[in-house]
């Protein structure tokens, strides 16, 4: 259901921990998803702006619920954020290798109606 939702066109990506550092993942993934077309808003609470893009400081104060939640934080903070995801009622979330953790996926499998892949980088998932 993630993968499906990644092809729909206008697609909105959530990319929690979204980086001005080229050298992070967080930036790599953000310039590649705008590269190829898609809709990605940065949540990053320490930073005003991803690449002059307004970022934004948790999911709360996004725009509009967003269709994908991707995560390129470390574990902690990914299960923590998946969370509010939840309370938020995003059903689609993301998780970069390194982000997911034991714990986490364990969470996952209690979660009812819930879509979340793990293991899959997006940059490589999506259409280029």
């Amino acid at each position: 259901m993630v993968l499906e939702a990644l092809q729909r066109p206008g697609v909105h990506i959530a990319l929690v921990g979204a980086s001005n550092d080229p050298a992070k993942f967080g930036n790599r993934i953000f310039r590649d998803l705008v590269a190829k077309g898609y809709a990605v808003w940065p949540v990053n609470p320490r930073e005003p702006k991803i690449e002059g893009v307004a970022a934004h400081a948790d999911l709360e104060s996004l725009p509009s619920k967003p269709d994908i939640v991707n995560f390129v934080v470390p574990p902690k903070v990914a299960l923590a954020v998946a969370k509010q995801a939840l309370a938020l009622g995003i059903r689609r979330l993301w998780f970069q290798p390194g982000s997911e953790s034991d714990e986490l996926k364990a969470w996952l499998v209690e979660q009812e109606g819930v879509s979340a892949l793990t293991d899959a980088c997006i940059m490589v998932q999506s259409a280029g």
